[in-house]
């Protein structure tokens, strides 16, 4: 498509990127814009980062970038450093000898093996959907579609290049980035494309779980975590993600799954206005009602007391989850933090409502327990409510908010020893 037939401007592109291509190009090698950016630019959106492919293999790629670094063991990859932008530039993919290579699969059914360099033909037959394989060539303007993208994108569907069984196989995490699509660019799976999913869902077990973690954060913190949810029930692919949310998935009218909506809501909403999002609040949200399960069974079986009961709780259920998907330590000690903030935030005589305002994490625990309130109701909801007009008010209203607590709980305030003039009894 010449530029007169396609919507794409340079002034759209990264000027890094710009300065990637140029280079090669002057070097006498092809270099193309290709993948997501295409696709988002012939959507009218702006794309978040740039992916360039050239013919150049990744050394002689090295060799015309000082700031550049190579990466990846079984495809080499190069990335170009422009302060906090990097230009990812691959080398053409190609075929493999044996491309039906069923002999090649694991225990699991999934199909490991190399990738090669080839041709553009070849790199673009290698993408995963029609609408990522397109190559935007800035020496000449032109855009060219090999796999009828833009007929994809009129259609607004997301549709596989090749056999689905096979490109599944190959790769899994494909079905993710199926639903992850259908949901950002609200489109629909193409029924060819979506038939095997339900059969090959268990492969994602396969799936290393450090992978598995970046996949959860394009999947639910990228502005349409909601949708992505419900299309991952759809396509029973979140058991696989999460099997200790089994008896969830299964009852979608129960205050377990009320949460986890709500919560990826306001996460949307929060993403889509530029607000900060956590992964620790998300990760804290699906894992809660396990762990309040997992205690009180804890304490019925074991005799456990409750501080006990929720704390083993806490560590069993996080590292179950591990297992399928990493969750790194500096989030982990955040999810932590939230949980037993819900076990400390209904303690607030005396000094503790004061410490626990100053608490480096009471924020995301009071905006959990506002979460949990506003779908159980009850009790939980007068106690986020309390902790709303307590974060409020004006320090002599906080005193007669905890002089009032206490005469409605029965208790008679404790004599404390005056304090000496050389200590201080600064709440804060």
């Amino acid at each position: 498509m010449p530029r007169a037939e396609h919507n794409i401007s340079r002034a759209d592109i990264s000027d890094n990127a710009l300065k990637v291509m140029y280079r090669l190009n002057n070097a006498g090698f092809e270099a193309y814009l290709v993948g997501g950016c295409v696709r988002d630019l012939m959507l009218g959106h702006k794309p978040k980062d740039f992916d360039v492919v050239t013919n150049a293999t990744p050394e002689q790629i090295k060799g015309l970038f000082r700031n550049c670094r190579l990466i990846g063991r079984r495809f080499r990859l190069a990335h170009i450093v422009f302060g906090r932008e990097i230009i990812e530039v691959a080398t053409f993919r190609g075929h493999h000898s044996d491309d039906t290579a069923l002999a090649k699969q694991d225990e699991q059914g999934q199909l490991v093996r190399d990738n090669v360099f080839g041709s553009i033909e070849e790199d673009a037959e290698r993408r995963d959907f029609t609408f990522n394989a397109m190559y935007y060539e800035v020496a000449n303007f032109t855009v060219t579609d090999f796999a009828q993208g833009v007929k994809a994108i009129k259609r607004r569907e997301v549709d596989l290049i090749g056999d689905p069984d096979l490109r599944y196989r190959e790769d899994p995490v494909r079905m993710l980035r199926a639903v992850r699509f259908a949901a950002k660019l609200d489109m629909t799976i193409n029924p060819r494309t979506a038939k095997p999913i339900n059969e090959l869902a268990h492969l994602l077990s396969n799936i290393p779980p450090a992978r598995l973690f970046e996949e959860i954060l394009k999947l639910f913190l990228s502005g349409s975590g909601l949708k992505t949810f419900r299309l991952l029930k759809q396509y029973k692919l979140l058991e696989p993600l999460f099997p200790i949310l089994a008896k969830v998935i299964n009852a979608p009218d129960s205050r377990e799954m009320a949460l986890i909506e709500r919560v990826l809501e306001n996460t949307d909403e929060r993403v889509n206005t530029g607000q900060r999002v956590t992964p620790a609040f998300l990760i804290a949200t699906l894992l809660w009602y396990p762990v309040e399960e997992h205690a009180t069974k804890l304490q019925a079986e074991a005799g456990l007391n409750s501080h006990d009961a929720f704390n083993i709780a806490m560590g069993d259920v996080l590292h179950r989850q591990s297992q399928r998907i990493m969750i790194p330590k500096r989030f982990s000690t955040v999810v932590r933090d939230i949980w037993h903030l819900q076990q400390r935030l209904p303690r607030r005589f005396g000094r503790r409502a004061y410490q626990l305002l100053s608490h480096p994490k009471f924020r995301a625990g009071y905006d959990f327990l506002l979460a949990r309130g506003e779908t159980e109701g009850g009790k939980i909801l007068e106690l986020a409510e309390w902790w709303t007009q307590f974060q409020q008010a004006a320090p002599g209203a906080q005193k007669k908010m905890l002089t009032s607590l206490r005469q409605q709980e029965g208790k008679a305030p404790r004599k404390r020893k005056r304090p000496s003039k050389a200590k201080s009894n600064n709440h804060a």
